[in-house]
């Protein structure tokens, strides 16, 4: 006995014997106390049953209640989304009105651009004569354009942001007085890429004139000469006083 217990304490000898092998000298001391019983032994050979917690209904339970716990901390502002980047949100183009006939297009040298390199640029181009307009005090300007293009006619609502003026705004000509749709932008308070206090000006020679006076006044007929002209309100003070017969 002395023997077999100095061999079975050896560590050597005990780590080469076959699995399974001598499994209950291998046990400790309170194993091999007292053999176990039919009841025991039924016990030990019952398969584990699975836990309440890892069941399916309860799992898709819990997956529910946690989405709904972030549903409402999300509604509530609790959860912090600036960790994960927003998508671009894309910008609203600038429109860009362009007053000029068709032998010009304005669209081709705007293309590409953008304005504060953030805003592409809508290039709507018409003449005098192919618009309309309604101006408000908190509203803005609201144009309407009538334009033929390839033959058909195209009729467009729009709010420019921009107006670029390269057509004359009045002549003497019948129905080509648009004074008034420059005096609509001006309500409208529309960004115009030159004055609209000068086109206005510029629809009467007359008044253009009588600034030019104010130059020549100022610099004298040797820095700044004019041709001597002469105003008169109406043509019946052209007339001479003299009576022809």
């Amino acid at each position: 006995m002395n023997f077999l217990r100095r061999r079975l304490s050896d560590s050597s000898f005990v780590a080469n014997l076959p699995n399974g092998y001598m499994m209950d000298l291998q046990r400790p001391n309170n194993s091999t106390s007292s053999p176990a019983s039919p009841a025991m032994e039924r016990k030990h050979l019952q398969p584990p049953q699975p836990s309440h917690s890892s069941s399916p209904g309860t799992s898709i339970f819990s997956s529910i209640s946690s989405a709904m716990k972030q549903t409402t901390q999300a509604a509530a502002g609790l959860i912090d989304h600036s960790a994960s980047p927003s998508p671009p949100v894309a910008q609203k183009p600038k429109i860009l009105l362009v007053i000029d006939d068709a032998h010009t297009d304005w669209a081709k040298y705007f293309q590409g651009k953008k304005v504060n390199g953030e805003f592409d640029i809508r290039v709507e181009q018409a003449e005098f004569s192919q618009l309309n307009l309604a101006a408000y005090v908190t509203g803005g300007c609201m144009v309407d354009m009538q334009v033929t293009r390839n033959g058909t006619k195209v009729v467009r609502s729009f709010k420019p942001d921009f107006v670029l003026i390269r057509q004359h705004a009045y002549s003497m000509a019948l129905g080509e007085d648009f004074r008034s749709l420059i005096i609509g932008l001006q309500y409208g308070g529309i960004h115009t890429v030159n004055s609209l206090y000068s086109i206005y000006n510029f629809c009467s020679k007359p008044w253009v004139f009588s600034q030019l006076i104010k130059i020549f006044s100022s610099l004298g007929p040797k820095k700044f000469p004019l041709v001597e002209q002469t105003f008169f309100p109406s043509h019946k003070q052209m007339v001479s006083t003299l009576s022809f017969f």
